[in-house]
Order: structure tokens, then C-alpha cells, then sequence
């Protein structure tokens, strides 16, 4: 029997933590706090005007874009910061000023991470992969719930950041793989070795190079791989998650391609937009990215 496909939307939204918050939108931007900085970064989708414009004139750093593929410049109010520490639950991670206007994690999947940590603190030490990991926050937040983790990512930095907040974290001694590779070859690679897995985090770019210069572009690859993941799950596997950025992308998209790979298995497909909530009880939610999720129920 095939997944059943859930006939509405869902909303995923993050809210503020201690060390993050939306604090205001508007005017194609937004102003967060990351720890004690608060940042001002483009934000394309926010129309709408900003609360309170002279709190964006006051933060501490600013991200000023040179191009439409997200590099740019940052512009710092006082000494230039490079990193600080941050934590979300049990994770702790550096958060690095990036030249692609993020700052080496997005706070929007604070609410996938909810998610895991629920989910695999209801199994018993599942084996869990993580695709396009980066730095790690996500692979973390599944090993500090009792998870065996492989992370996955094409950048040699990136897992080394990786490696780095899980000794922050505390999560060194942890069951963790870091492997640096192509997620396409590493993928083919354990369906050829009949490995399985009791859970797939799948969370690619629109664009990317492997270690060796192979080209990743998601329209093109992710139904392949996304089919490949879904032969990698255990008879009893748990969930595959999917979570995309690009914008000619829809939740419902990524859905009725997650119910192609899955037509052999029982379960659901959620599917819908991750966001983030501004700080308040009326605070605005910015959509970011879109997901799909296959579970068992």
C-alpha cells in the first residue's frame, strides 16, 4: 500500500530561542539576534514595513549583497566579529559571519530539529544518515537524542566545522561517521552494499560542486537520489525527511516526488513550508524553505 499523502499543508514555524530571535521584517530585510549581535540580512519575501526601521540602523552587523547567488559583504558597526559560540538544546555550535549571508547554520530548521529529536528518542538508537549535513547542527541534535549518525557533506570545511561543535557539544564520544564526499556517490555506493538505514535527513542545495568537482543541481539530481534514499531505508525505517530551498519549488512538489520514491511503503507524507516567527505575540512569520516527510505511523 502506498503512503498516504496528507491532503493540507503544514507550517512548520520557529520561534525564538535563547540564543536566536526574529526580532523585526520588513522592507526586504530582517533583524535577528544570533547571541548578543543582532544582524541585519536580506530577506526578499518581507513586502511588507518594518516595525521599528531605527533598530535595523543599530545593529551590529550588516550583510551588504554583491550579486543575486547570495555573496556579499558584511559591514560590521564597531571591532569585525569572525565567530562566536551559540546553542540550541543540548547542541552547542560556531556560528561563523559567512560571505553567503548566512552564518553557518539556519535557524529555520530549529523546527526539524524538534521534530528528530522527538522522533528518535521514541527508538532505540536508530542508524540515521544525514545528506548535505554541513555543519553539523542537525547530525548533533539526532546523535545528543541516541542516535547513530553518518553526516554526509561534499566540504572538507564543513565537516571539519562539524567535528568541532560536536566537541563543543560534548558529543565527540558520540556514534558519529564524517564522511567528506558526493552524497550521489555515497548513497549509490551503500545501495550497492545493501546498508540500511532507520532514517534519512536529506537537506540539498539548488546548486553545489562535490569534493571533486562534480556538479550537484537539484531539478536535475534529487529525484535520483531522493529514490536511492528512499531503497536505503530498514524494513521498520522511521522517516525521510526532504527540506529544499530553491524557489521554483513548492511543498507540494516535493511531495508528490517523495510519494514516487516511497510507492512501496505504508505510512504518511507530510509536507509544507519551515518559517520563522518574529519575537511576540504578534509576531509576522517569514516562509523560508519547503520540506516533505515520509514517517511511519
Amino acid at each position: 500500500m502506498p503512503p498516504r499523502l496528507n491532503p493540507t499543508p503544514e507550517t512548520l514555524v520557529t520561534r525564538a530561542w535563547a540564543d536566536y530571535a526574529l526580532l523585526d521584517s520588513g522592507g526586504g530585510r530582517k533583524l535577528e539576534r544570533y547571541g548578543r549581535h543582532t544582524v541585519v540580512r536580506p530577506e526578499p519575501q518581507c513586502f511588507w514595513s518594518p516595525r521599528d526601521p531605527d533598530a535595523f540602523d543599530a545593529a551590529d552587523a550588516v550583510f551588504d549583497p554583491t550579486d543575486e547567488d547570495e555573496t556579499g559583504r558584511w559591514r560590521f558597526a564597531g571591532h569585525p566579529v569572525d565567530s562566536f559560540p551559540l546553542a540550541w538544546r543540548d547542541v552547542r555550535f560556531t556560528s561563523r559571519f559567512t560571505p553567503f549571508r548566512h552564518l553557518a547554520f539556519f535557524p529555520e530548521q530549529a523546527a526539524n530539529w524538534e521534530w528528530l529529536d522527538g522522533r528518535i528518542r521514541s527508538l532505540n538508537q536508530p542508524r540515521i544518515l544525514n545528506l548535505f549535513g554541513y555543519t553539523g547542527v542537525a547530525s548533533l541534535a539526532c546523535a545528543a537524542a541516541g542516535a547513530e549518525v553518518t553526516h554526509v557533506d561534499a566540504s572538507k570545511k564543513s565537516v571539519a566545522w562539524a567535528r568541532e561543535n560536536a566537541g563543543l557539544s560534548g558529543l565527540a564520544d558520540r556514534p558519529i561517521r564524517w564522511i567528506v564526499e558526493d552524497a550521489r556517490k555515497y548513497v549509490a555506493r551503500e545501495v550497492r552494499r545493501g546498508v540500511k538505514y532507520d532514517g534519512i535527513i536529506l537537506d540539498p542545495p539548488k546548486y553545489g560542486r562535490g569534493p571533486t568537482g562534480e556538479v550537484w543541481r537539484l531539478f536535475e539530481d534529487l529525484p535520483a537520489l531522493l529514490k536511492d534514499c528512499a531503497a536505503l531505508l530498514s524494513d521498520d525505517a522511521s522517516f525521510l525527511l526532504l527540506n529544499a530551498y530553491a524557489a521554483r519549488v513548492s511543498g507540494l512538489s516535493l511531495a508528490h516526488l517523495m510519494a514516487e520514491a516511497t510507492a512501496d511503503r505504508d505510512g504518511v507524507i507530510d509536507w509544507g513550508e519551515l518559517a520563522l516567527a518574529e519575537d511576540g505575540p504578534d509576531g509576522r512569520a517569514i516562509g523560508l524553505s519547503f520540506f516533505a516527510r515520509w514517517s511511519a505511523k
